[in-house]
């Protein structure tokens, strides 16, 4: 099994027909990706690559049944293009831009509210079930199936640990980069009960960094429902006080979210805390 989406999931792409987004829409096809639609103001009724246009994401949710979409929408374009497919009613939305303002994000977060919609991102990699859905930027030949779940606040960082996951054997069921923005559509503590319920996923690698309260609330979860082995890489250990890092949520505020405090909650949850990423698939392969 997987989470969020697998292979039948119906797909939409918000700017297929952009650069960015004719590109990676034939890498997300060779995946596996069953792409039903495309979603381009202005060219309704035309095709790419066989693919429908639908001038809104609500008129392709209605002719094609669409359960997922993915944006390609440039940063000024992001916001409405989410609160579109969260008002189509669309389950799983996920957005790569960058440099979403936290006003917007906090007006999506409360739209979600009372909502059956997960948004993933922004400034996120996507999600990807190996070789059944593909919804990012992510280089597919990291990837394998297998029983790992994993989660990111690192797009770099989960393509080298997902790697070295699958020359390990350690395929995954599903990826999800939550991305590294202050406020995400999801979090660590909303996916994990959904990797506990998911029967193939037996173990669960969290790849959290310095900044908000993501981990700590991840191992609070984990501390009340966790029932699998749960391995996570922290990066910012060496990261100086005081300085902003590459990531929006990697400032660290009145001393809360640091390196310090994510490890010791992920200590009292009784997770494994690792270093680098041939650590994490040693721990696994222990705990597994």
């Amino acid at each position: 099994m997987s989470i969020l989406v697998d292979k039948n999931t119906r797909v939409a792409v918000q700017g297929i027909t952009g650069k960015q987004g004719s590109f990676h829409t034939k890498l997300m096809l060779q995946e596996g990706t069953n792409i039903v639609a495309g979603v381009v103001p202005g060219k309704g009724g035309q095709d790419f690559e066989g693919i429908p246009i639908y001038d809104t994401i609500l008129e392709a949710k209605i002719s094609q049944d669409i359960e997922a979409c993915i944006g390609f929408v440039p940063p000024r374009g992001a916001t409405q293009s989410i609160l579109d497919a969260i008002d189509a009613g669309v389950a799983v939305i996920v957005n790569i831009a960058d440099g979403v303002p936290i006003r917007d994000m906090m007006n999506i977060r409360m739209k979600l509210d009372g909502t059956r919609s997960w948004v993933i991102g922004p400034n996120t990699p996507g999600l990807i079930t190996p070789r059944q859905c593909k919804l990012g930027i992510m280089p597919s030949r990291a990837y394998a199936p297998g029983p790992i779940g994993v989660m990111s606040r690192s797009g770099s960082l989960s393509y080298e640990i997902c790697d070295e996951l699958s020359k390990a054997g350690l395929g995954q069921t599903t990826v999800v980069g939550i991305g590294g923005d202050r406020i995400p559509g999801t979090s660590f503590d909303k996916l994990i009960p959904l990797f506990e319920n998911d029967p193939e996923t037996k173990g669960i690698v969290i790849i959290g960094e310095i900044g908000g309260l993501a981990e700590e609330k991840a191992a609070s979860v984990i501390q009340e429902i966790g029932t699998k082995p749960v391995v996570a890489l922290m990066g910012g250990k060496s990261a100086p006080p005081g300085k902003a890092m590459g990531h929006a949520g990697a400032i660290i505020t009145q001393g809360k979210g640091t390196f310090e405090s994510k490890m010791e909650a992920f200590n009292a949850a009784g997770v494994q805390v690792m270093h680098t990423p041939k650590d994490v698939v040693r721990a696994l392969l222990e705990l597994l």
